[in-house]
């Protein structure tokens, strides 16, 4: 069993993976901190429990509109554009 630390907004989490996917949950978490710093940006310090869920909630929003274009689109078909990305708010 792999294992992988993953620091995210100041704080270190121990993640088990498959042998040789060490590297893929690296990549994955660096994604995740992306968001979390621009949250973090935007918001300031919301609270863990929430920037974690919002930078969740953004991603997969973002997966649901690539999966909706990959069954939608053809190569002629207009008005496949992609929207453009939702904003989160914290309330």
């Amino acid at each position: 069993m792999g294992q992988v630390t993953v620091t995210l907004n100041g704080r270190s989490y121990r993640l088990s993976c498959e042998p040789g996917e060490e590297a893929r949950l690296i990549l994955l978490a660096a994604e995740v901190k992306a968001r979390l710093d621009t949250l973090i940006g935007q918001f300031g310090n919301a609270g863990d429990d929430r920037l974690l869920l919002m930078a969740a909630l953004t991603l997969a929003d973002e997966l649901l509109d690539a999966r909706d274009a990959q069954v939608h689109a053809t190569p002629a078909q207009p008005g496949t554009e992609k929207r453009p990305p939702r904003k989160v708010t914290a309330a």
